[in-house]
């Protein structure tokens, strides 16, 4: 899942243009930011982050850039093909 500041309507229209294939959450109050560490001070975006969950919703990866976007797809797909072995 994806989770953004973003309104629904533009995480719809996010997924429409990129066919993402799984849900997108809102969450423009930043609560779900602040409990995972990545609010900043103000009006400022989050900061990058992604989390690898696996089915006993324990953390798996935490991955956090923000100069390199492909370094969070790769290690996320890195650890779910070693959770998948």
């Amino acid at each position: 899942m994806g989770i953004s500041a973003d309104q629904v309507d533009r995480q719809k229209e996010f997924d429409e243009a990129n066919d993402l294939g799984f849900p997108l959450l809102s969450d423009p109050d930043r609560e779900v930011h602040r409990l995972f560490g990545t609010k900043r001070l103000g009006p400022l975006p989050g900061k990058r982050a992604t989390f690898v969950v696996d089915s006993d919703r324990r953390l798996v990866r935490s991955i956090r850039s923000e100069t390199n976007m492909l370094t969070h797809a790769d290690e996320a797909l890195e650890v779910l093909r070693e959770l998948a072995s």
